[in-house]
């Protein structure tokens, strides 16, 4: 049922434009004056139909508009100026105000009906279009396998957490995680199984992790945690949880369940370098991880690789 704000303060006629509005089958919120109406379209989940007498107390429907209007951060609310003025100019000032429509006294029920149809056809054509407007953003920063960030946004993550942790001298740890023996999955079960144990990979890792943290596909089976506030320690307590979920119950696909174990590199930050050099500490650590076996949790060396060095190094330049 759609909502509909009345900004009336003669109450005879808003008594009869509340029960023309409830006959038509609207839900009617009603406001005694501009103050009460302004009020009640800036607050969060306000009506977004609204029918504004010109003359009120303490605000005119005009200025009403006006200042809706000004209120960026505000949902949007089609508007309809209700007065008795019928001049080409009071027309122009209503719309210049910020209302969408006008309708003059005494007014024609079927056009006044119409007209909020019209304002109903707008709307939703706004809410098709920001619909239209966050799919495109999802489709921009998300992989379209996992449904996790794609590389490009979960590095620009590193990077905001890595300047806010810079900032405040917080905690900031990194996890890379790959799949172990992935290329035996699809040959064993097809391609299809591969993608949906992906899918479900990033589901089950996804669960383990606070709301705050940023989960993203780094490339193929690998997958990069961004763990902000996170010293080692407890970004090895993360890691194990993140293997544990996945080596406990075999992930589901159109083939069946599918078993699967994953290695873990993780690295913290050190208070120098950059996303770059977090990333090669980890990647490291994955490295060991692998090469001791598989389906287990590495921290990176104290004592850098002279390669991850040189990286270090050149950020410091």
């Amino acid at each position: 049922m759609t909502r509909i704000l009345i900004a009336e303060d003669a109450p005879v006629s808003r008594r009869l434009l509340q029960a023309l509005l409830t006959q038509w089958g609207y839900s009617v919120e009603v406001a005694k004056d501009g103050v009460e109406a302004l009020e009640a379209l800036l607050r969060p989940g306000a009506p977004q139909l609204a029918i504004l007498d010109w003359e009120m107390p303490g605000l005119s429907g005009p200025e009403v508009c006006h200042r809706a209007r000004a209120r960026s951060d505000a949902e949007y609310c089609y508007l309809l100026l209700l007065t008795s003025r019928d001049g080409r100019t009071d027309l122009v000032q209503g719309l210049r105000a910020g209302a969408d429509d006008y309708v003059t006294k005494p007014f024609d029920p079927g056009e006044l009906q119409a007209r909020l149809r019209t304002g109903e056809r707008i709307l939703a054509l706004q809410r098709q279009f920001l619909e239209a407007q966050e799919a495109l953003r999802l489709q921009a920063s998300r992989d379209s396998l996992t449904g996790l960030y794609n590389r490009r946004v979960v590095l620009e993550r590193l990077d905001e957490e890595l300047a806010r942790a810079g900032r405040e001298a917080s905690e900031l740890s990194v996890l890379i995680l790959d799949a172990d023996h992935f290329k035996r999955v699809n040959d064993r079960y097809g391609h299809q199984a591969g993608d949906d144990t992906l899918h479900e990979l990033a589901s089950r890792l996804g669960s383990v992790l606070r709301p705050y943290d940023s989960l993203g596909r780094y490339g193929g089976e690998e997958l990069i945690a961004v763990l902000p506030g996170c010293d080692e320690e407890g970004a090895l307590e993360v890691a194990e949880r993140m293997r544990s979920a996945v080596d406990s119950i075999p992930l589901a696909t159109r083939a069946g369940p599918v078993p699967l174990t994953i290695s873990i590199g993780s690295a913290t930050w050190s208070g120098r370098g950059n996303g770059d050099t977090l990333i090669a500490r980890a990647d490291e650590a994955l490295y060991r991880a692998k090469s001791a076996g598989r389906n287990r949790v590495e921290k990176a060396a104290l004592v850098l690789p002279r390669a991850i060095a040189s990286v270090e190094q050149a950020a410091l330049v």
